[in-house]
């Protein structure tokens, strides 16, 4: 300690804790999409022999040289090739045992994207998109962290225009509550979901209608653009193993 001062050093808290400086961190990425009139998830076989043939999700140890949001990012880029994706903080999960490895504590992202206009690169360890519904085993505590992530969306989705993020720039309203219902698991009277969808005040008509569909045309929409998110720009690096 410093003559006269109660006050250690940076060196010497961490020689006398070394323990807790060798805890890893890690981030998770739940990337969502909508497809065939279902809610998926993209999924990776696990590459861990205590996992052998479960999935998990995309996820890998941040490096010392970088935060959390740069890692989330550049996981993403790495294992999909997707770039300019939105993604959210969720939760951040440290149970002792939760890694086979060691102690490792990770912070959850989800992201919401159109899948049918991102190039998505599906070569890496049967990495693909899964129905959301059909997942009732993943390797470590991934199927805790897609269920919470999930429970944030459906927390977000009538207040907040999230999910836009799933959908073409040109929906009709008969698409829109399809996906809602996809994401809910719910019924929604149309009616009510179209009043309700009004108040928000979200979209714009673009005065255009739906072309070669099996029902009856319905009228084209988007977002506003003063909803749309915007997407932090991260730099991309080097391929490392997957690690949870």
């Amino acid at each position: 300690m410093a003559k006269g001062t109660n006050l250690k050093t940076a060196e010497l808290e961490k020689i006398s804790h070394l323990d807790y400086f060798n805890i890893a961190v890690s981030v998770d990425c739940v990337i969502f999409c909508y497809e065939e009139k279902e809610l998926k998830v993209l999924v990776i076989k696990s590459d861990l022999e205590e996992f052998s043939g479960l999935y998990s999700l995309l996820g890998d140890l941040v490096r010392p040289d970088e935060d959390l949001d740069t890692a989330s990012y550049r996981i993403l880029q790495e294992r999909t090739g997707m770039e300019d994706v939105y993604l959210e903080q969720v939760h951040t999960f440290g149970s002792i045992d939760r890694h086979p490895s060691g102690r490792v504590i990770t912070t959850a992202y989800y992201s919401l994207i159109d899948a049918k206009h991102q190039k998505l690169r599906l070569t890496n360890n049967d990495l693909h998109w899964h129905p959301v519904r059909n997942i009732k085993k993943m390797a470590f505590d991934h199927k805790a962290i897609l269920d919470t992530c999930l429970g944030r969306l459906r927390e977000q989705v009538m207040e907040h225009p999230v999910i836009f993020n799933l959908l073409p720039e040109k929906f009709s309203l008969r698409e829109l509550q399809e996906l809602y219902e996809a994401i809910l698991s719910v019924s929604l009277d149309r009616r009510n979901f179209r009043k309700k969808i009004g108040i928000k005040d979200w979209l714009v008509d673009l005065n255009e209608m739906e072309e070669d569909v099996p029902h009856r045309p319905g009228k084209l929409y988007k977002l506003k653009p003063e909803f749309k998110r915007k997407t932090p720009r991260r730099k991309s690096s080097n391929p490392r193993p997957q690690i949870a």
